[in-house]
């Protein structure tokens, strides 16, 4: 089998028994009924696009050019003769199989999962015959996803070419996972907060999470610019030093000088003041704050190392809206005695 052949990894839609519908039917299967034979579509992501926002029209519009970007790959992309890895969550078996069959649709046969495909599957072998690496690139959280970085390890499950058990080198492995999962993390907090915490939300988040580090934060309510977003204290009454006037800026353009220099006009003496932004700022703006002990900049990339450092303290509002979860992985520094 060539080191070209195309390398394909599904997972199966949530509540769907994927050993019942792929291991015992011989198939792949995927939703999105309400669309109806996808070959019925012309063969262009545009036109599948289209039935998409036709067919969804209250869906997210992020998520949709998405959506049918996986359809459009199951219908035209996908070739007889590709390789495809289903990792099943049921019983944490990796299944490697060879396409075997055109685009079908058969709502007879499973209403929700009408798209499919005829495999032949080859190769059912634990979790533990892979590196993490490769464990990492099959948990896409797409349903339908190309297989690139290790394609050729999973080849080479196919051939039965894999020992009993794989001995990573996971000093390097899964410092690469853990990259990858900081990094999706992060851009996923960019997201949600430029997309659901605009102007006075983004404020509001602040407020909350200076509340998390033990302030109490005063939070102006929504309108014109008045240069304070947030008054910060420690006492309940807000008379005690230090105070903290707080300026947020929910854009990811640089700040300049004049907007920090207008933060600190409304600073008196033994008071401090804290810009926050999305983005960064210009070198004006940071020489101005330099020699200012009483003046703190926090870019974005030092926002979002803030509220990961204070996540488990935030309140249910906030939780929804950057929903976290905890994730335990090999301590790599850790020596054996």
């Amino acid at each position: 089998m060539s080191t070209k052949t195309t390398v394909w990894g599904i997972h199966a839609n949530p509540g769907v028994d994927a050993q019942d519908l792929f291991r015992k039917e011989g198939v792949i299967a995927i939703g999105w009924p309400e669309v109806g034979d996808l070959s019925a579509l012309k063969a262009s992501r545009a036109a599948f696009k289209a039935a998409m926002q036709r067919t969804y029209p209250d869906a997210k519009a992020g998520a949709l050019p998405v959506q049918a970007g996986v359809l459009y790959r199951f219908v035209h992309e996908m070739k007889v003769g590709d390789v495809v890895i289903h990792p099943s969550k049921h019983d944490r078996q990796v299944n490697i199989g060879l396409v075997e069959g055109e685009y079908e649709h058969a709502p007879e046969r499973e209403s929700h999962n009408p798209n499919r495909r005829r495999v032949s599957w080859k190769q059912t072998l634990p979790r533990t015959h892979f590196s993490q690496g490769a464990l990492y690139e099959i948990g896409s959280a797409l349903t339908l996803f190309q297989v690139k970085n290790f394609a050729e390890e999973f080849l080479n499950a196919l051939r039965g070419e894999v020992p009993p058990v794989v001995e990573d080198d996971d000093g390097g492995t899964i410092g690469q996972v853990v990259h990858q999962i900081e990094e999706t993390t992060r851009d996923h907090i960019v997201k949600t907060l430029t997309t659901h915490a605009k102007g006075h939300g983004l404020a509001a988040l602040v407020g909350h999470l200076l509340e998390c580090m033990g302030y109490r934060a005063r939070v102006a309510p929504p309108g014109p610019d008045r240069g304070v977003d947030i008054v910060a204290h420690k006492d309940a009454l807000g008379f005690e030093p230090p105070i903290i006037k707080v300026q947020v800026k929910s854009s990811e353009q640089n700040v300049g000088n004049h907007d920090v220099s207008a933060l600190y006009g409304q600073v008196d003496q033994d008071e401090y003041g804290l810009f926050v932004s999305m983005g960064s700022y210009t070198s004006q703006a940071k020489a101005f704050a330099h020699n200012k002990n009483n003046l703190r900049l926090i870019d974005g990339q030092e926002l979002i190392n803030l509220i990961l450092e204070h996540y488990d303290r935030f309140d249910m509002h906030y939780k929804a809206l950057i929903p976290l979860k905890r994730v335990y992985i090999p301590d790599q520094g850790r020596e054996e005695s």
